[in-house]
């Protein structure tokens, strides 16, 4: 298994913390490769770079076993335009979560703190070996 995955990669998403269990922030800079024709981030790359957010806090959730994530649904609100240069900042927390299941909010912000995306998403937890 490769970490960070290539998608990460590709993206330019940083984790710049996972100090605390079931909470994961990350960044990035809205790249030119990934606007649509008016030169604002296309909405499938913002998915992405919260599902990264997302799926780490639900990983980082579990605490000590080692897990595989799938995610079984995914829920953006698009808040505001997002164009190309632009810093972003995804925080993502498990709201609710047991052994098998963990619901999952996250938020992103732009260099002015201004919120430009909601996230919601359920992530099932299968054990590896």
């Amino acid at each position: 298994m490769q970490v960070p995955p290539n998608s990460d990669l590709e993206l330019g998403a940083v984790c710049v913390d996972k100090s605390l269990p079931g909470r994961t922030v990350w960044t990035m800079v809205a790249d030119e490769r990934f606007a649509n024709p008016a030169g604002l981030l296309q909405g499938g790359f913002m998915c992405a770079f919260i599902d990264t957010a997302l799926g780490s806090a639900a990983v980082t959730f579990v605490e000590g076993r080692k897990v595989f994530t799938s995610n079984v649904e995914l829920k953006v609100s698009f808040l505001g335009s997002v164009p190309v240069g632009t810093p972003l900042r995804c925080e993502a927390e498990v709201v609710s979560g047991g052994a098998r299941v963990a619901f999952v909010e996250a938020t992103v912000t732009n260099d002015e703190n201004k919120k430009v995306a909601r996230a919601s998403s359920t992530y099932l937890f299968r054990d590896r070996t």
